[in-house]
């Protein structure tokens, strides 16, 4: 089946999509973007997503490229001529296009691309053992909780991780603390069974599944608290997990090479993956093409 992408109001095969070369996305990574996904055909928290964008692109005093009603429109369009059901729709707005300057073009037009993609998500295997993850310094901006296509120091990390045999890496402030993954947010399971993770600031940006992880575990009586844990608590916890739209609650049973807990996936994390599938109305898409 072919696959299209969308480019300022045309659908395209996705060979052909292109932006001009003075795209301020290209030139300054000025731009913001969002990944939302597809289970069983449907999206999964989709108000979440587009609420996200509408402040990323505030906080960055960009327009909308197009009403929030039309991009829903595009995206379930896009997700229909490329036949996904499991997958990813990738929502990218730029400031657009202008002789290249740093400072804001008084009248360039937002550029809007999309692609979309099936995906696998997880492996039977990995939700079966759980996944590995290193520690790394925290690199990047003071302006995490904007979601910008600026993701150097997250492509440097993942690297990092794939190098060491790893699925993700967990960045580290000078303070020893945790502050998120490079693609997504971290938890912890005290031994008390208490759900830890960090509070949403400037700090780390504020995941949808993380918030719906959140309401999903007070709604279940689990002891929730966010605020910061250090690596060592890291490695003491009872469980650990990883949170993002398209890992959902992922279990992590090795950070830095040592065992978390018993070193297989904790029933915790299994709950709260059943349970926030469950909350967007699918099942388990492990294994699906």
């Amino acid at each position: 089946m072919p696959r299209f992408a969308y480019v300022n109001g045309r659908y395209l095969p996705h060979d052909e999509a292109a932006v001009h070369i003075e795209d301020r996305g290209f030139q300054f990574a000025d731009g913001v973007y969002e990944v939302a996904t597809i289970v069983g055909g449907r999206f999964a928290d989709l108000e979440g997503h587009l609420a996200r964008l509408e402040r990323s692109l505030r906080e960055l005093r960009m327009p909308w490229p197009v009403k929030p009603a039309s991009l829903r429109l595009i995206m379930r369009e896009l997700a229909a001529r490329n036949g996904v059901r499991d997958g990813l729709v990738y929502v990218q707005v730029t400031r657009g296009v202008a002789p290249r300057d740093f400072r804001f073009p008084a009248d360039a037009v937002p550029t809007l691309v999309l692609t979309c993609r099936r995906s696998r998500f997880q492996t039977a295997r990995q939700l079966a053992e759980g996944v590995s993850v290193i520690t790394i310094p925290d690199i990047r901006w003071l302006r995490r909780d904007i979601k910008t296509v600026g993701l150097l120091a997250q492509s440097l990390g993942k690297q990092k991780a794939a190098e060491a045999g790893a699925y993700e890496a967990w960045q580290v402030d000078p303070d020893g603390t945790v502050t998120e993954g490079c693609s997504s947010n971290a938890w912890i399971v005290t031994a008390d069974g208490t759900l830890v993770t960090r509070p949403a600031s400037n700090l780390i940006l504020n995941g949808i599944t993380r918030l719906s992880l959140l309401r999903i575990a007070r709604d279940l009586g689990i002891p929730v608290e966010e605020r910061p844990f250090t690596v060592a608590e890291a490695h003491a916890a009872r469980e650990a997990l990883m949170s993002s739209a398209g890992s959902f609650a992922l279990p992590v049973t090795r950070i830095d090479g040592q065992p978390v807990g018993e070193g297989r996936p904790g029933p915790l994390t299994l709950r709260l993956r059943a349970a926030y599938l469950a909350d967007v109305g699918a099942p388990d898409p492990v294994g699906r093409v």
